[in-house]
C-alpha cells in the first residue's frame, strides 16, 4: 500500500494552517508536506504532528525573497552565503520535526549566461551541505521544476540534468524528487522517466494538468502510474501537492481506494 502525504500548504486551505494537521489525519493521511514552514515555530508544528499522529515527510529549504523573484538560492552564483544560512535553517526545522527530507530549491537564474556557473555552484553547495544533513539523518532532494508555466528561469528543469548533478555530488543522501506534473510538462513519456530514474528517486509528487489540479482530473493517467509504481515495488512517500478545483474533501475522490477521504 502506498504512503500518501498531504501537502498542507495547498490542501485543506479552507482551514487555518495549524488546523490542517487534524484535517489531514481525520481523512486518512499519515504524513504531511509543508512548502515553507518557517512562518510558524517549529515546536508548534511538532506539537500538531504529535497530537495527530502524523509524520512530517518533506519541507522545502527557504525560498529567499519571493517578492524579488527568488525561488531558492542553492544554484545562484554569488549567493553561497545566503544558501548556507538557508540550509542551516532548514536542517534545524527538519531536525525538530523529525523530517527526513529537505527539498533544496535551486533558484531562478538572473540570465541564461549563468547556466554553467549555476551548475557548478549547485554541485558545490550540495557537496558542502550533504554531510551536515547526513549527521541528522536527512536526505537532500533536488526537484526539476518546469519553467514554461510555473517558474520561468528556474535553473533545474529536466530530470536527466538532475541525475547528472546527483552523480557529480556523489553523496548517498542527495536524491531526486520526482514531480509528475513538472515532468509531464517538460518531458512526457512518464513511464520511461520513472523506469530510468527510480533508482535515484526518494519521493514522488502528484497533481494534474491543466492548472496543477487533483489527480482525478486532467491528462495524466494516475491509475496507470500507481500500477507502474506498484510493479516496481516503490515503497516511499507520494506527496499530494495539488490545488483542488473544489473543496479539499471532494477533491479526494481519487484516493478512496487507498483509504483516504473518508472520515477516520
Amino acid at each position: 500500500m502506498f504512503k500518501f502525504a498531504a501537502n498542507i500548504s495547498l490542501l485543506f486551505t479552507e482551514n487555518h494552517f495549524m488546523e490542517r494537521f487534524s484535517k489531514a489525519a481525520k481523512y486518512g493521511f499519515e504524513g504531511v508536506e509543508i512548502l515553507s514552514p518557517y512562518e510558524w515555530a517549529a515546536k508548534d508544528i511538532r506539537t500538531a504532528l504529535k497530537e495527530n499522529s502524523l509524520k512530517q515527510v518533506l519541507i522545502n529549504s527557504p525560498p529567499g525573497n519571493v517578492e524579488k523573484g527568488e525561488r531558492g538560492r542553492a544554484a545562484i552564483p554569488g549567493m553561497e552565503g545566503d544558501f548556507w544560512a538557508d540550509i542551516q535553517k532548514a536542517i534545524e526545522y527538519a531536525s525538530i520535526l523529525d523530517c527526513p527530507q529537505i527539498h533544496v530549491m535551486a533558484g531562478v537564474l538572473k540570465s541564461p549566461e549563468q547556466l554553467n556557473a549555476a551548475r557548478s555552484t549547485f554541485i558545490e553547495n550540495l557537496k558542502r551541505a550533504a554531510p551536515v544533513a547526513a549527521k541528522h539523518g536527512i536526505r537532500l532532494l533536488i526537484e526539476p521544476i518546469n519553467d514554461k508555466k510555473d517558474i520561468p528561469g528556474y535553473f533545474l528543469t529536466k530530470i536527466p540534468a538532475a541525475r547528472d548533478i546527483i552523480s557529480h555530488v556523489a553523496e548517498d543522501n542527495v536524491q531526486l524528487q520526482f514531480d509528475f506534473y513538472h515532468a509531464q510538462i517538460m518531458h512526457g513519456d512518464l513511464t520511461t522517466l520513472v523506469q530510468d530514474h527510480l533508482d535515484i528517486t526518494s519521493h514522488f509528487q502528484i497533481s494534474n494538468l491543466p492548472g496543477r489540479c487533483e489527480p482525478s482530473r486532467g491528462e495524466i493517467n494516475y491509475p496507470y502510474l500507481f500500477s507502474l509504481l506498484e510493479s516496481l515495488n516503490y515503497s516511499g512517500w507520494i506527496g499530494c501537492e495539488y490545488r483542488p478545483t473544489k473543496n479539499t474533501l471532494d477533491s479526494l475522490d481519487w484516493a478512496t481506494p487507498f483509504g483516504i477521504g473518508k472520515q477516520n
